[in-house]
């Protein structure tokens, strides 16, 4: 199997770690080498937060490098504008349409960028954008749009679906196992 690359990209408190971890416990399950690197950036406060996500036969380095990440799940747009630059040219971006200003542009320091979506379908051949945030508020938690885009992330990968939700299942917490599965599924069954 060839190594793959993902990037998870977002802005703290929107469960990009929980994400990561989930796909991690999943290609190790697989029996693949898996590599996950977390970078915070003042994460708490609504900084930046990225992932490195790397499995296949033998990984040897945690991080992905620049133009290398076969999908980039992107969980606030701006972070997927920020980091478009590791996708490779043939990769995946999913990004989750939504907005959150971070403090710069909530003080007058910097602007929101403009047309965001817009620069991102003219870089990307392979973007899906979803308002996974309208669809976990439809569910009745907003914290499981992360699990949202994790479904969507999963009809695009050759891995079988009952894995995916085991795996969910043994990772968050016992109370919220069926939110997060139904979340999942809404997800995975998006017509991208």
């Amino acid at each position: 199997m060839q190594n793959v690359n993902i990037l998870i990209v977002g802005v703290g408190g929107q469960g990009s770690l929980l994400t990561s971890r989930v796909l991690g416990s999943l290609s190790s399950r697989l029996g693949y080498d898996v590599k996950v690197s977390e970078v915070h950036g003042m994460a708490q406060r609504g900084g930046s937060v990225v992932t490195h996500v790397r499995f296949g036969e033998k990984i040897y380095s945690p991080l992905i490098e620049e133009g290398k990440a076969d999908i980039i799940l992107a969980f606030e747009k701006m972070e997927g504008l920020r980091w478009l630059h590791y996708l490779k040219e043939d990769g995946m971006l999913i990004v989750n349409d939504q907005a959150i200003k971070p403090m710069p542009v909530v003080t007058g320091a910097a602007e929101y960028p403009d047309n965001i979506l817009n620069r991102l379908n003219d870089a990307v051949s392979k973007v899906f954008v979803i308002n996974a945030l309208e669809m976990a508020k439809e569910l009745g938690n907003i914290r499981v749009s992360n699990t949202v885009l994790l479904g969507v992330l999963a009809q695009n990968m050759d891995i079988e679906k009952q894995l995916w939700k085991d795996t969910l299942s043994g990772i968050v917490p016992k109370k919220t196992i069926e939110i997060n599965l139904e979340a999942f599924e809404r997800g995975y069954n998006i017509r991208v």
